[in-house]
């Protein structure tokens, strides 16, 4: 990419926590330009300084600080020169403005629920299904534009984390999730709620986990994707940590691996995003501790490298390996790997593949 004429961006929903993402590693990205930001109707008109309550690792971007908030109008972006949009929108307000984008010939990178499971919408994970990227192509014939989702915050972990096992065939997997209070948003659980607490239940999130790590590991064929054949039991629960979900997995594998075999699938696993050296994607997308008492949230959670990839690997520890059943602890950065890396990541991917004219 020639760093003169990278391509122009906007990030919906900027204000957020998962907006505020987007717009950091955006501010300093080789092939996009940080060039629009859109947030609620309060915030319009405001400099960016003034409307977004920074809450990210790091001072926010001095590009970014100046910048006005303009209203989310499907026209306004589409008239702006920007051709790709980073969606951090409420599910509810995404459906609408995301569909108009696309009809309007952009490409939406969307961290929103609203499309995930539309027939033509892939939900990406570069390492895990790269291929699925295929339906961008029915959109593009159909819509002009096309839309493209990551998964759930928690789906994203565990999906990566199975990706590496599949040669030994997953027959059941049982998780069960603990989960930062920043998943729920910049002011999404008041402390009183959450401080010396843990929460044994979160909206949708059993379902999402369940449905959403089965389309992400399915079969691409003719007629769309085929999802995995195998069941995901979930329990969800919230807890006291800013950033990090950690999840405590148990994977009925189709048969025994050898001793260290499974720890050596994790370790060796490398896929389309380190082949491409896409700018977002870690060395590393499975980073293996071999202590007794991680992964942590306090320690790992910005688990990967080089330094723009810091967040986007998730880190397994504890394996144990009884018969065909293997359990591990998996953590994963809930608005990095699990919301904005991820979409960053699968626009990256979309732009190598030639989905996106450079």
């Amino acid at each position: 990419m020639n760093p003169n004429r990278r391509i122009k961006t906007a990030v919906l929903g900027a204000t957020g926590l998962v907006g505020q993402e987007f717009v950091r590693l955006l501010a300093d990205h080789p092939w996009f330009e940080l060039a629009l930001l859109t947030a609620s109707a309060r915030s319009t008109g405001l400099r960016y300084a003034e409307a977004a309550a920074w809450a990210v690792p790091g001072e926010m971007p001095r590009l970014a600080r100046a910048m006005e908030i303009v209203p989310c109008s499907a026209r306004l972006l589409s008239e702006s020169g920007v051709r790709i949009a980073f969606s951090a929108l409420p599910a509810a307000a995404a459906r609408g403005v995301e569909a108009g984008l696309r009809a309007g010939g952009l490409a939406v990178f969307s961290n929103a629920g609203a499309h995930r499971m539309d027939e033509d919408v892939p939900v990406l994970i570069p390492e895990a299904n790269a291929d699925h990227l295929g339906l961008v192509r029915r959109q593009i014939a159909s819509h002009g534009g096309f839309i493209v989702a990551n998964s759930n915050c928690t789906a994203s972990g565990l999906a990566l984390a199975l990706k590496p096992l599949e040669p030994f065939g997953i027959r059941t997997v049982v998780v069960a999730s603990y989960q930062a209070i920043s998943g729920a948003g910049r002011r999404g659980l008041s402390a009183f709620d959450i401080a010396a607490n843990v929460v044994p239940f979160i909206a949708d999130e059993e379902e999402k986990v369940e449905r959403e790590s089965r389309k992400v590991l399915g079969r691409l064929d003719g007629a769309g994707i085929e999802p995995a054949p195998f069941a995901v039991h979930a329990g969800c629960a919230r807890v006291p940590v800013r950033f990090g979900h950690l999840l405590s997995a148990t994977v009925e594998l189709g048969r025994e691996p050898a001793p260290a075999e499974a720890e050596e699938a994790f370790v060796s696993f490398r896929s389309a995003p380190q082949d491409l050296g896409l700018p977002t994607a870690p060395e590393r997308p499975v980073i293996v501790r071999p202590e007794e008492d991680r992964p942590q949230p306090l320690r790992d959670v910005h688990a990967g490298s080089p330094e723009r990839a810091q967040g986007m690997a998730v880190t397994v520890g504890r394996l144990r390996r009884q018969g065909r059943f293997l359990s591990f602890f998996l953590l994963v950065h809930n608005t990095v790997r699990g919301a904005a890396g991820t979409s960053v990541l699968n626009a990256e991917l979309a732009l190598r593949r030639g989905l996106i004219a450079p």
